[in-house]
């Protein structure tokens, strides 16, 4: 008889970032995600900390999908040793390709300017990981078709399932004789504009579920009333509107919601629209190597992708900031946390004719949550700069499902699982959903903590 399989909740814990679970057989050691904290410094200063197990003894590493704080510790696990293979789908491979490796430039770049100006108290200060790092995890990735069994030991399967939140993201489940345990991953929304429905679920003796939106509900009116109503008003003030743009599935949601208020002409048809993120430019190329795993047709795609310019260089993002003219910028990151978004904010967050636009989930701890918590200035390469610009949130564009979304995508259960343990949520979020799914469907439901270990019996 096999001994229960062992889970520990190593991030997506009170906060939703780091994603790490670790599954323990009686002979493998496999880990669901492998993403990077960010927000907090307390959290952010847990990517330097050696995990709890050696990387070596990971077996395996399955992936939901190519987000930075799901995906982004895969290049560290690596030069700590890990040898494994890393499964996910293709859509998935394609994008970690472009994020992990951005994200390996983005680390050597921060080290690098904190050397060059002497911010940091290490000497040297150190990339928590470099590009040959990020290129070494990639050679160590296996793609997995959706709904196509994968055995991880004779009596260990997982497959995957589509999760509808962004292009390749998929839900894990895993499953031995004794027990079956789905991942959700991100769980998008039923009526997204780029994506598919999430897969319904029917049966899991033991689920773990997102709660980013565990608290909220949606704004039920149109996003593209809202998105339309915003870049007016800017443009009327003689305003720019700055988009700080996740650059996968946000960049490209965005980019098709402004061609088709361009088409209807809510808004000019002529409002100069550019695309400030080499990272998002090249994973809306990779759009076109997946179709059918979203909504739009060919000629949706190409007009979506002729919607905005991309801008070149750093020496056209810097020219940008000269302009005096109304425009709308979409440049990373999406919690406006480093990428070329942060000298548009310089640039621009002074001048009260403009408009900050964010669109979608800030994370505490972010520059994005400060301009939202109505910050009066925001520190940018060491000087505090004041916050006179509208500062607007269009969260009904989100990827995420939101607490009714999730509750009427559980509702699809014929029973209910064992145990349900809800991450991926700051606290006040996950312990709002463990109570709606508690008094709705009567539903045992745990929000684990940070490096609990739980038996699944």
């Amino acid at each position: 008889m096999q001994h229960p399989l062992k889970l520990q909740f190593l991030g997506a814990t009170s906060t939703v970032t780091g994603s790490k679970y670790l599954l323990q057989s009686d002979t493998k050691n496999i880990l669901i995600d492998c993403g990077l904290f960010q927000g907090f410094k307390q959290l952010r200063l847990r990517n330097w900390k050696a995990l709890p197990f050696n990387p070596k003894d990971i077996d395996a590493v399955l992936l939901t999908h190519a987000h930075i704080d799901h995906s982004g510790y895969l290049p560290l696990l690596v030069k700590n040793g890990f040898k494994g293979a890393i499964y996910c789908t293709a859509a998935t491979r394609d994008l970690c390709e472009v994020l992990l490796l951005d994200s390996a430039k983005l680390q050597e770049e921060e080290a690098e300017y904190m050397n060059k100006h002497s911010f940091s108290k290490h000497k040297p200060a150190l990339p928590l990981y470099t590009r040959d790092d990020a290129e070494r995890s990639l050679e160590l990735f296996q793609t997995v078709e959706y709904y196509k069994e994968k055995n991880l030991e004779n009596s260990l399967h997982f497959h995957m399932l589509p999760a509808g939140h962004i292009l390749g993201a998929a839900m894990v489940y895993i499953n031995n004789p004794e027990t079956s345990i789905l991942f959700t991953g991100d769980i998008g929304r039923p009526h997204d504009l780029l994506m598919k429905t999430p897969t319904v679920v029917k049966n899991a003796d033991y689920l773990i579920v997102e709660s980013t939106y565990g608290n909220r509900t949606h704004d039920p009116a149109d996003p593209l009333d809202k998105l339309g109503d915003v870049i007016n008003r800017t443009i009327q003030r003689g305003g720019k509107v700055i988009i700080p743009t996740f650059a996968v599935g946000r960049a490209q949601s965005l980019m098709y919601a402004i061609h088709l208020l361009k088409k209807d002409n809510v808004i000019p048809n002529d409002l100069p629209v550019y695309l400030n993120s080499p990272m998002a430019e090249e994973a809306t190329a990779i759009f076109d190597n997946h179709p059918g795993e979203y909504r739009l047709t060919t000629e949706q795609t190409e007009a979506m992708c002729r919607t905005a310019r991309i801008v070149a260089d750093v020496e056209e993002s810097k020219k940008l900031n000269l302009c005096k003219d109304p425009m709308i910028i979409l440049a990373g990151s999406g919690m406006a946390t480093g990428g070329r978004v942060v000298h548009h904010l310089k640039a621009y967050v002074s001048d009260a004719r403009n408009t900050i636009l964010f669109s979608g989930f800030q994370a505490g701890g972010t520059r994005g949550a400060t301009m939202l918590n109505g910050a009066r200035e925001i520190k940018i390469h060491g000087e505090y700069i004041p916050v006179r610009a509208e500062i607007a949130i269009l969260d009904n564009l989100s990827a995420h499902a939101d607490a009714n979304e999730i509750i009427a995508w559980l509702k699809h259960f014929q029973a209910p699982p064992k145990q349900t343990f809800i991450t991926h949520g700051e606290p006040i979020a996950a312990d709002a959903l463990r109570l709606k799914i508690v008094e709705q469907l009567g539903w045992d439901c745990y929000v684990p903590d940070y490096l609990e270990t739980i038996q699944l019996t």
